[in-house]
C-alpha cells in the first residue's frame, strides 16, 4: 500500500509540474527519482535539484532509485 501511495504521489507531482506554464529548464532538475510499477512500467520524476532531495522519495524500498537526469543540460542551457 505504501508503494502504491508513493508511486501515485510521484505521478501526481509529475503531472502538476508538467501542467505549469514555465520554461523546460525550470521543470527539470539534474536528478530523477525512478520507480518501477511492475510488468515493465516505470515512472520518472526529474525535478530534483540535488541527490539529497531525491533520496527521501525513493527510500521506502519500492524498487526505486535516484539517478542523474539524462536530459539535463545545466542551469543556464538555452
Amino acid at each position: 500500500m505504501l508503494r502504491f501511495l508513493l508511486v501515485m504521489g510521484l505521478f501526481i507531482a509529475a503531472i502538476g509540474a508538467a501542467s505549469r506554464p514555465a520554461a523546460a529548464n525550470e521543470l527539470e532538475g539534474p536528478w530523477c527519482a525512478q520507480a518501477s510499477l511492475g510488468h515493465g512500467g516505470q515512472i520518472r520524476d526529474c525535478h530534483f535539484k540535488t541527490f539529497d532531495e531525491c533520496w527521501p522519495t525513493v527510500i521506502s524500498g519500492n524498487r526505486s532509485f535516484c539517478n542523474q537526469n539524462p536530459r539535463w543540460e545545466g542551469w543556464n542551457a538555452p
